[in-house]
């Protein structure tokens, strides 16, 4: 017999449970120290059952801190307000223009249309459109979108396919295809998933220092492609080849589905020009600071980016490519998320908790290479029974303490520790692993296998990339 218990009574065994910490006091710690934990084990607990909406839980750091004398409101608001934060505001208005005049599918027609329409190479083309297009939109947001294209060509090849024996394994390869694209497209950009950008906006609170677009994507752009590529290798040539040769059918749908969509239309061409004019500012601002007078950040340029947008005429009716009323299917959640979590090891900090933490984990002497594989694979196991924007929220100070103590660069287990938040086992692990799930065309045992080989080919080449290319990269 099942027993469900209702959000309410979850969220009050969670404070509960939070009282008992701050009474009992487990870690010996000072009275205003176990506060802190007592409301770091409410966040979190209440994150991880999701007996509250994670955006109603971040904003509790606005309530409880003033209340019990943690920190005042100015200072605590303060974190909802980090220059980061509207980097991934820009970002999402660009990925909103992008979805609203339909350029994202063209993008993935296309796509899908030059790799051929064998099995195999359909599923490369969903890997490939799904993971280049999760490097600017959010892996949700990306997958939502090519879920539909990958069911209709699903449903034309059992209609038409000659060869019905690899039909199970290339549908059900199709749609761990795009959930895991989504995810390891994500990493690849400064604003591809919201993890990147939670700790990005830590990081600049906590050390008063930006993570440059361009940086971002130098190391992690390539590791992405290469996670890409393994996915393919692993699913179609590995565990589920399917056998299904190239197909007509399949060919004139593609072709249908794009003849439909008609030329590019004015608004889309103007969609494309400022995301490409967005995207090159961030490339190459370092570049322009250097030799002209203004000097450009890349929050700047998202705002700028998005202020576009609002301004630029779409040539198709008299309103501009985004109106404010297209911004309610905007993921403002998400930017609450990150606000509660930047107060949250703010006060994590202040109050001693992190140095310690760090210090104790020092006392291991692990080596710089021992300590990346270590925090890596935690963080990528942990990222299947977590959110991964509030597993970054949590972690992020950890980790900076970590390095602090082993007198290591925050970045080198701080970007890692992030680009591990891409769960590839459990449904439960990502919003897109969940969204594949829902077809019927995945067993629990198939998503699990792929994702595990997934789990340690990226702890792997993470550990890998981290250690030899931070280094060089960012000047560690």
């Amino acid at each position: 017999m099942q027993i469900k218990f209702s959000k309410q009574l979850i969220a009050l065994i969670c404070v509960t449970l939070a009282v008992l910490i701050f009474f009992t006091n487990p870690f010996g710690v000072k009275p205003e120290a176990a506060k802190v934990i007592s409301f770091a084990v409410l966040m979190i607990s209440l994150w991880v059952t999701e007996a509250l909406p994670m955006p109603v839980v971040a904003l509790l750091p606005l309530i409880l801190f003033p209340l019990f004398g943690i920190a005042p409101i100015d200072t605590t608001a303060s974190g909802y307000a980090n220059p980061v934060i509207y980097l991934f505001m820009g970002g999402f208005m660009l990925g909103l223009a992008i979805e609203k005049w339909n350029l994202h599918r063209r993008i993935a027609l296309n796509i899908v249309r030059l790799t051929g329409t064998s099995g195999d190479r359909i599923i490369l083309g969903f890997i490939l459109s799904t993971g280049l297009i999760s490097m600017w939109l959010s892996n949700t947001a990306t997958t939502m979108m090519m879920f539909p294209i990958a069911l209709s060509v699903v449903k034309v090849m059992e209609a038409n396919s000659p060869h019905q024996k690899g039909l199970s394994n290339f549908a059900m390869s199709i749609m761990i295809a795009i959930a895991l694209a989504s995810n390891f497209g994500g990493i690849a950009t400064l604003i591809g998933t919201p993890p990147n950008v939670a700790y990005a906006g830590f990081y600049n609170k906590r050390y008063q220092a930006t993570i440059a677009f361009s940086d971002w994507a130098m190391v992690c752009a390539p590791l992405s492609l290469l996670l890409l590529f393994l996915l393919y290798l692993v699913m179609v040539k590995w565990l589920y080849p399917n056998g299904m040769k190239s197909n007509e059918t399949t060919r004139s749908i593609i072709h249908n589905e794009l003849r439909q969509l008609g030329p590019y239309s004015t608004a889309e061409k103007r969609v494309l020009v400022i995301f490409l004019v967005t995207a090159l500012l961030w490339i190459t601002k370092d570049l322009l600071n250097k030799i002209g007078p203004l000097k450009l950040d890349d929050n700047m340029i998202a705002i700028l980016g998005a202020t576009a947008l609002f301004i630029t005429p779409s040539g198709e009716n008299s309103d501009a490519l985004l109106e404010w009323k297209d911004t309610k299917n905007m993921a403002w959640g998400i930017l609450l998320l990150f606000g509660g979590g930047i107060a949250l090891a703010g006060a994590l900090e202040k109050a001693g908790l992190i140095e310690q933490l760090g210090n104790w984990f020092a006392h291991f002497g692990l080596n710089t290479f021992l300590l990346i594989f270590l925090v890596t694979l935690v963080s990528l196991f942990i990222s299947e029974v977590m959110s991964n924007v509030a597993q970054v929220i949590v972690f992020a100070p950890v980790v900076s303490g970590l390095a602090e103590a082993s007198h290591m660069h925050p970045l080198l287990l701080g970007i890692p520790m992030t680009l591990a938040s891409c769960a590839s086992m459990l449904p439960m692990g990502t919003p897109p692993n969940a969204i594949a799930f829902s077809s019927g065309y995945i067993k629990l045992k198939h998503m699990t296998r792929v994702g595990f080989i997934m789990n340690i080919i990226s702890v792997i080449l993470i550990t890998l990339f981290c250690w030899l290319l931070l280094p060089l990269v960012f000047n560690v």
